[in-house]
């Protein structure tokens, strides 16, 4: 059974994970900024589905 993944799929997200620390703490304020889109186009997103599917089953 696998445990994991393999060493090269591990130092990617390593690596993705360190340049967002670095990111937050370097510009707090983009990444705050970044963040608030990133919600708000989550929720653009899950209403578009919900007027999807109030209209299928309307």
């Amino acid at each position: 059974m696998k445990s994991g993944g393999s060493l090269v799929c591990k130092a990617i997200g390593l690596v993705i994970g360190l340049a967002i620390v670095v990111l937050i703490v370097k510009y707090p304020a983009d990444s705050a900024s970044w963040a608030g889109g990133a919600v708000h186009g989550v929720g653009v997103v899950i209403d578009g589905v919900v007027q999807f599917l109030r209209a299928l089953f309307g």
